[in-house]
């Protein structure tokens, strides 16, 4: 079953549902023309796989020569020195780099710095009574956040930008776009070797586990990678439950529900990685009475598997046991920065213009394509016009 068709994109739920009454808790994919996939339905089934990087590991290599170079999925799949897609030692070298520097975040700090990026971008729109929030708040909040995180000047972040813009559009030049991301990160590269500072990036350069320039970029590379695409779907597919759901809508802005609740919510119904978490087994592997090819990708569909019938059902209301963040040695680092943002970006804007609408039906809402993100194309609205905010 193929996920780069407009079926998928207009109804994934529907097409994961029919996967799950013809295969059971995993199903045959393509994830390209001509590039074969197993996709993972159960929870319990995407558990234990998860958590046994031994017979699932991450390292795809070998499947990749046998896929073309021009293929559309394989920029981002492909192998790189990073801790997604190494396993053993490598991994666990990386991995602490990764984890450690990312610890030494100031999660108190986020508050203000999410109000001094986002007062500005409202600042633009609030007073017109109409904005597409993913291209005029969503993605600069979430860019300038990492640019900020990662200690990255506003003239290669623009670079990186583009470059993630590019890579995300799903076409033929995905290759040319991380050439673009890689030039720039090795400039950043460059930039926190000879002048480190209380950001990501300096502190990944300063690690023990002593990072070459070229392991260093591909950190780089893999924190605005796994940043900027989940955090912008999660931010605007809340925001969309906040605006158009009547179940958190006035509940969130009446103060009865929290805005975190929303986003659990979304990471459950709508989380903004629908599949992802490869692994390749090094030999085939039987798992319920499937056997799993050797060296052929492996997904968990965690859209499918937080709603799978054998775990879904009953107030969700404070249930954090979604997949949305992953599991095992290879789960999310970040998940505490990334709900910090996403909490205090809607915040933000639900202090500034609470009373929002959609400015067309949720069914005519664009998706972009693609068998990865969960991700809106745009996000229109419609508000009272207000006043500018003042700067903080």
């Amino acid at each position: 079953m193929p996920l780069y068709t407009g079926e998928y994109t207009r109804d994934p739920m529907r097409v994961f549902q029919q996967m799950r009454e013809k295969y059971g808790s995993m199903a045959p994919i393509e994830l390209a023309p001509g590039v074969p996939a197993t996709l993972v339905l159960g929870y319990h089934t995407a558990v234990r796989i998860l958590q046994d990087p031994e017979h699932f590991p991450a390292d795809p290599r070998i499947w990749q020569e046998t896929v073309p170079a021009d293929s559309p999925v394989r920029p981002a799949m492909e192998w790189c020195p990073n801790a997604r897609r190494n396993t053993g030692a490598e991994h666990r070298r990386y991995r602490q780099a990764y984890t450690s520097s990312i610890d030494q975040i100031d999660l108190h700090s986020l508050h203000g710095t999410v109000a001094a990026i986002a007062t500005p971008l409202i600042n633009e729109f609030c007073e017109t009574g109409s904005a597409d929030l993913t291209a005029q708040y969503v993605f600069p909040i979430v860019f300038q956040m990492l640019n900020e995180l990662v200690g990255c000047p506003p003239h290669l972040g623009q670079r990186i930008a583009a470059g993630m813009a590019a890579v995300s559009d799903s076409g033929d030049n995905g290759a040319e776009a991380f050439a673009v991301i890689e030039e720039a990160l090795r400039a950043l590269v460059r930039l926190r070797r000879e002048n480190p500072d209380g950001n990501v990036a300096s502190w990944m350069a300063q690690h023990p586990s002593r990072l070459d320039d070229t392991e260093l970029l591909h950190q780089l590379f893999d924190f605005y990678g796994a940043g900027v695409e989940p955090l912008h779907n999660l931010i605007a597919n809340a925001l969309l439950l906040v605006i158009d759901d009547q179940r958190f809508g006035g509940s969130v802005v009446g103060g009865n529900l929290s805005t975190r609740d929303a986003i659990d919510e979304v990471l459950f119904e709508n989380p903004p990685i629908a599949n992802l978490c490869m692994s390749y087994p090094r030999q085939p592997v039987l798992v319920d009475r499937y056997w799993l090819p050797a060296h052929q990708p492996v997904l968990i569909s965690m859209a499918a598997c937080n709603n799978d019938p054998a775990v879904a059902g009953g107030d969700r209301i404070g249930n954090r046991s979604h997949l949305a963040w992953g599991s095992g040695s290879h789960a999310c680092p970040a998940r505490s920065v990334a709900y910090l943002i996403a909490q205090e970006a809607v915040d933000q804007l639900l202090d500034a213009v609470p009373e929002m609408e959609l400015a067309t039906s949720r069914e005519k809402l664009d998706w972009r394509p693609g068998p990865f993100a969960r991700s809106l194309a745009s996000l229109p609205v419609t508000f009272p016009p207000s006043p500018p905010l003042p700067i903080p």
